[in-house]
């Protein structure tokens, strides 16, 4: 797996910090994805079908019923996060989970989305009251995952909903703690199971506590 350039100019501006480190995703980990997409999509005229857990070959258009091609399903993600503020409001229980571990643990929220678009993240993270650093990826998670952990043996946690991640992360810091937590656990049915050793969690309620004694807060 390759690292992205980018984002590791992103970890390099962080300062350094010796506290145990828990990295989070933001779509459907901290901010609601899958539920206001569909509305979204049909004022654009789309619909989305979740026959599986793809987006490609999901978005239909309305008026005709052929399913958009790549390049659409690109736009219309990319016009999606401009917009992320009239449409994205916190995943239940997110506030709460991050204030009940509080600052004895180094927060850094990791994003796989165009870097073009971290500030307008970063604006709309803040105005809901999350000030935590915000680093943005468009390659795997694990490298970058593996950076901010650095030379220490620090424990790691990492929250993710694809499993794609999750995996990433354990090739690249195998003494991780993996927690799998979904905004809409209805569609865990559309999704490979994540790899084995990683919690999966139905909510934040159940996941603070799991992830603060792993960390040993």
């Amino acid at each position: 797996m390759s690292d992205d350039p980018e984002t590791l100019r992103q970890i390099e501006e962080l300062s350094h910090d010796d506290r145990p480190l828990l990295v989070l995703d933001v779509d459907d980990v901290l901010l609601d994805f899958i539920r206001p997409f569909p509305r979204y999509l049909e004022g654009r005229g789309y619909r989305l079908n979740l026959d599986n857990f793809r987006l490609n070959g999901n978005i239909v258009e309305l008026a005709s019923g052929v399913a958009a091609d790549t390049a659409q399903v690109a736009e219309l993600i990319d016009a999606f996060f401009v917009a992320q503020s009239d449409w994205q409001t916190l995943t239940e229980g997110a506030a709460e989970a991050l204030e009940f571990i509080g600052d004895r643990a180094e927060i850094i929220l990791l994003t796989a989305m165009p870097h073009r678009h971290r500030a307008s993240r970063i604006a709309h993270l803040t105005a809901l009251g999350f000030h935590y650093p915000l680093l943005t990826t468009e390659m795997a998670k694990g490298p970058a995952i593996e950076r901010l952990r650095g030379p220490s043996m620090r424990p790691v946690a990492f929250v993710d909903d694809q499993p794609r991640n999750l995996a990433s992360a354990m090739e690249r810091v195998p003494d991780a703690h993996l927690f799998h937590l979904m905004a809409d656990n209805s569609l865990r049915a559309l999704i490979p199971p994540p790899p084995a050793g990683v919690h999966v969690v139905d909510d934040w309620r159940e996941a603070a506590p799991k992830i603060a004694s792993v960390l040993g807060l």
